[in-house]
């Protein structure tokens, strides 16, 4: 079996083409893509060249870690049957071709995907577009949930991650956050709380601060906005050594956490809240293109500051 694909062969060169597919297991599905979302973190960093090198990376790879679908084969060990509508987070389900092994990094951009049961997640076919951006909500929850972690009261950008911490902090009933965003064309869309710059909030005593931005330069300036014993918590991606000046740091005894990628858990309890009204999903959508554009949609999404959200639709493609 074959399936198009995006494949970028190398830093800013990107294509869609058709490629091999491995065969299922009895715990595997194949999923019928209808929708991909284009990250502007760790996909941005493979499509520019930038991201720093770890263990299995490498060019050509399949990118993207967010897809929605529908099971099209269901292994008898798989847990689902034909039909079920799931996401994604991508897939390492692609055949070499006579060049060489194509890397699955994350794998998610593409028609067809076959990956075992275990890492799919049943999800309401109404969701349509919005069921690919569930990865990136679950990642936004592992960031505030846990014992003793104190919710946000600054999240520092408001692109779709600082989004859905802010509205995931009005979800659980906490005091409505502050959002710091110094790009005018993000600054709508609040849900529940304030969106300002930081030459406009003269506070500096706050407890939890989250940096959604990936800025690698903020951290002095954080810190000098934080009460004494308060948290930064790094959610972003960060490609350069973070530093800070020690002596503000020792005099406020700030505190430091590193949020990585979501858990099984958050994604279930991710699902829960969104199906259950909890947390909307709605209006981070801002672009859609056909996986025929591939190529425009990644230039815009990484390069357009209005593009919050870019999403692939593959319907109609083989």
């Amino acid at each position: 079996m074959k399936t198009s694909a995006v494949i970028l062969s190398g830093p800013k060169n990107l294509s869609v083409g058709l490629l091999g597919l491995t065969l299922p297991s009895a715990a595997d599905v194949v999923v019928e893509v209808a929708h991909s979302g284009i990250s502007t973190g760790t996909e941005k960093l493979f499509w520019s060249g930038t991201m720093p090198p770890f263990p299995g990376m490498g060019y050509p790879l399949v990118p993207g870690y967010e897809a929605a679908g529908e099971v099209v084969e269901a292994g008898a060990e798989s847990g689902f049957v034909v039909g079920d509508h799931v996401f994604v987070p991508g897939a390492n389900c692609f055949e070499a071709t006579e060049d060489g092994p194509v890397r699955g990094l994350f794998g998610a951009a593409s028609r067809y995907l076959v990956t075992p049961g275990a890492r799919a997640t049943r999800i309401d076919r109404g969701l349509g577009a919005e069921g690919a951006l569930l990865a990136l909500a679950a990642t936004a929850r592992h960031a505030l949930a846990g014992f003793d972690r104190a919710l946000p009261d600054l999240i520092v950008g408001h692109g779709v991650l600082g989004r859905l911490l802010a509205r995931l902090t009005v979800a659980a009933g906490a005091p409505a956050p502050t959002v710091w965003e110094i790009d005018p064309s993000r600054q709508s869309g609040a849900m529940g709380y304030e969106v300002t710059t930081p030459d406009a909030d003269p506070r500096r005593d706050y407890r939890a601060i989250y940096d959604a931005s990936g800025a690698p330069d903020l951290l002095n300036s954080l810190i000098g906005r934080l009460q004494r014993g308060g948290e930064v918590v790094l959610a972003g991606f960060y490609t350069t050594p973070l530093s800070f000046a020690f002596p503000p740091a020792f005099m406020k005894e700030a505190r430091f956490r590193i949020a990585a990628e979501w858990a099984p858990d958050d994604m279930v309890a991710t699902r829960q809240l969104v199906e259950g009204g909890a947390l909307s999903l709605g209006g981070l959508v801002t672009h859609r293109r056909n996986a025929t554009d591939a190529t425009a949609a990644y230039e815009t999404a990484f390069t357009d500051p209005a593009c919050l959200k870019m999403i692939l639709d593959w319907r109609g493609h083989a």
